[in-house]
């Protein structure tokens, strides 16, 4: 074989690999798979698209204490003290972390309201599971917009978001709980 047919056997796989993708995908078939912008997308780069998508479709959803292996149960924040409770929301968000779920915006909550939120909201929440490589479930750990733009949001997205809805901006201030979440 030449070195010049390799390319060519690779792009057949490709074109192959796109149809059969298309194929499982049809009783899916919405939008998302005909977006126009994929097929000015490389070959390659569609098929990692498509096989994104088939994977979000057959994944289960779950609550997100299911995810882990036992399921995950954490103690009630009210049976703990705030050392306990630091210890434990640590060990939590670690854990979370291993299922690649990611927290944001978290320094305006202290541990004890963190951690709430991860036993109330985060735990028992139903969502799909996807294991793909580099994807992650991300958790805003916000409550309403004015959250967002209070602690948040730059100056620009502050002005943008007063000029297009006319209304009064929260004052702007610095979160009290800053901490390091894994990346």
């Amino acid at each position: 074989m030449s070195e010049t047919s390799q390319p060519m056997i690779d792009e057949v796989d490709l074109i192959l690999t796109n149809a059969r993708l298309r194929d499982e995908l049809e009783p899916y078939r919405d939008d998302s798979i005909d977006d126009p912008t994929t097929r000015s997308m490389p070959l390659q780069k569609e098929n990692e698209y498509l096989a994104s998508i088939l994977a979000w479709e057959r994944a289960p959803a779950l609550a997100i204490a299911q995810w882990f292996d036992p399921p995950l149960q954490i103690p009630a924040p009210e049976s703990l003290d705030d050392t306990g409770l630091a210890v434990e929301l640590q060990r939590t968000i670690e854990q979370l972390h291993s299922q690649n779920i990611k927290l944001t915006f978290t320094d305006h909550l202290s541990d004890r309201e963190l951690y709430r939120v991860i036993y109330r909201d985060i735990l028992p929440a139903c969502e799909k599971k996807v294991d793909a490589p580099g994807k992650c479930l991300e958790w805003r750990c916000l409550e309403d917009n004015d959250t967002y733009l209070m602690y948040y949001a730059t100056p620009v997205e502050r002005r943008r978001h007063q000029e297009e809805h006319q209304a009064e901006l929260p004052k702007a201030k610095r979160p009290n709980f800053r901490r390091k979440l894994p990346d």
